[in-house]
C-alpha cells in the first residue's frame, strides 16, 4: 500500500539541497550549498538551480530564510541564509529511510564497499 502522509516527495535534487542546508548549519546561503553539493556528489549546478529549489522548499514549509548582514566582502550587500524546518528535517529523514531501505542488501550487486 502507498504511504498516504500529506508530505510530498522529494526529488533528488531536493535531497541534495536540503542535504547540504543541514551540513552546512548556520552557514547555508546559496553559493555555500551549491559548492557542498559539487564537492560531495560531483554535480555541477548553476546557482539558480539552488535558488530555485530553495524557493520551492521555503513554499512548501521545508525550509526558512534570513537576511544577515551587510558584509564588506560582498560590497555591502547581505547573504539570505537558510535552515531546515521541523518538516524539513521530517521530510529528509523520510527520504533517507526509503533509499536506506531499498538500497539494503545491493552493496554487492552495484559492487559498492
Amino acid at each position: 500500500m502507498w504511504n498516504k502522509s500529506k508530505a510530498s516527495a522529494l526529488g533528488d535534487f531536493e535531497q541534495l539541497v536540503l542535504m547540504g542546508v543541514l551540513r552546512l548549519g548556520s552557514d547555508a546561503y546559496g553559493a555555500a550549498i551549491r559548492q557542498e553539493i559539487h564537492a560531495r556528489s560531483g554535480r555541477n549546478v548553476s546557482i539558480n538551480a539552488v535558488y530555485t529549489t530553495l524557493e520551492r522548499l521555503e513554499g512548501k514549509g521545508l525550509l526558512r530564510s534570513w537576511v544577515g548582514e551587510p558584509t564588506a566582502q560582498r560590497g555591502g550587500r547581505a547573504r539570505k541564509f537558510y535552515a531546515l524546518r521541523p518538516a524539513g528535517e521530517t521530510a529528509l529523514r523520510l527520504a533517507y529511510h526509503a533509499f536506506a531501505s531499498m538500497a539494503s542488501g545491493l552493496e554487492r550487486r552495484l559492487e559498492v564497499k
